[in-house]
């Protein structure tokens, strides 16, 4: 299967991997070492059009489609994956709701900063007790006159300590539980919301993922996104499109980690010739080298449909599953290919190996994914 990129497709690729390379890569250490995505590298990737990459010109997006928007994913992956992550839940999550799901009123408030970078946007669904579980959400909204008023806790919110604009799933009818699963539109100042902890995280330090507190946290009624009770369905349908992007993520990281091999081993020599030379070494590379380029079509594949206006559920999580998986792998191998200096913080692969790991876990994890692909085949 090939997947030709049009000529804009490829010049938006150019264009992210052009910044990536030079604004993210060279960075990515002081990214992490700092905890932190310098809010001027955002506030330019949103006037470059990469923070609203699919909202429509009229909303102050680029309004390009879905597999523009992959192979930018991975472009910004390969370079920085917490700048890509951020990115991403800007783009998939917050920005998606708004386009399929709020009024036109809504939209046209919100999205236009959201889309140039001017704010930054979270969706806040996970709980301590509800993750893949979401029918369990203990966050509770009540209609009280012309105000909703939210409590409860989310926790591992990407974005979280710094979104202005903030998408809560809460309940508005506990008994009914995954009906009645409700998403509102919170702002940063709204009265009762808070940030609370940062997450200490193994990978992808850089990006923000914060605890979040509602405390009699009240918002005007019109911040109902849809319909009450209709929660659920819109967490679930914007995550299918999520993981589109985190697929893309996780190519981006793999392809970075067998860049690394590659070059290692032409550079390390052992035994009077360098590493490259050995065969054992060069299966390595030829099964890595394969995994990430089957992952890269699945994950294109997923985005065509989208854009065909297909179904791509399943489509979607196959290259989520098999992206994330392929991730992992191909960072292990590359860090057994530098050996000991892979362990080392001196080089990029040790990053890399920990970055991978939570593609494997976020948006769905790759149980998770099994379940919607086998679910997709026995209907």
């Amino acid at each position: 299967m090939s997947i030709d990129l049009t000529e804009d497709q490829q010049m938006i690729k150019e264009l992210a991997a052009k910044f990536a390379t030079e604004q993210l890569k060279p960075r990515a250490a002081e990214f992490e070492e700092n905890e932190e995505v310098p809010v001027e590298i955002l506030k330019e990737l949103g006037s470059l059009g990469f923070m609203g990459m699919m909202v429509p010109e009229a909303l102050g997006g680029s309004g390009l489609d879905a597999v523009s928007y992959a192979v930018a994913i991975e472009e910004i992956a390969k370079a920085d994956a917490s700048t890509a992550v951020t990115v991403a839940v800007n783009n998939s999550l917050v920005c998606g709701i708004f386009t399929h799901f709020a009024t036109d009123e809504q939209s046209r408030k919100y999205l236009p900063s959201l889309a140039r970078g001017e704010k930054l946007g979270a969706f806040a669904l996970t709980e301590p007790e509800a993750g893949t579980d979401a029918g369990n959400v203990q966050t509770t909204a009540v209609l009280n006159g012309d105000h909703y008023v939210i409590n409860g806790t989310k926790t591992f919110i990407t974005n979280g300590g710094l979104a202005g604009i903030v998408l809560v799933f809460a309940s508005t009818n506990l008994e009914l539980k995954a009906k009645g699963l409700s998403c509102f539109i919170v702002e940063k100042e709204s009265p009762g919301f808070s940030v609370g902890s940062r997450e200490k995280k193994m990978g992808m330090r850089a990006a923000n993922v914060s605890e979040l507190i509602f405390e009699d946290c009240r918002i005007p009624k019109e911040n109902l996104v849809g319909e009450e009770g209709k929660g659920l369905k819109i967490a679930l349908t914007t995550l299918d499109s999520g993981r589109i992007s985190i697929a893309a993520q996780a190519v981006g990281i793999a392809q970075a980690a067998l860049d690394e091999a590659v070059q290692y081993s032409k550079q390390r020599q052992q035994f009077d010739r360098p590493l490259c030379k050995f065969q054992a070494i060069q299966f390595m590379l030829a099964d890595m080298a394969t995994r990430v380029e089957a992952a890269r079509l699945l994950t294109l594949n997923a985005a065509r449909l989208k854009d065909k206006g297909e179904r791509f559920g399943a489509a979607a999580s196959m290259a989520k599953l098999f992206a994330s998986e392929t991730a992992s792998w191909v960072a292990t191998k590359a860090l057994q290919v530098h050996g000991g200096y892979g362990y080392m913080k001196d080089y990029p692969i040790e990053r890399l190996y920990r970055e991978a790991r939570l593609t494997e876990i976020y948006e769905g994890t790759s149980e998770a994914q099994r379940m919607v692909i086998a679910r997709s085949l026995l209907q």
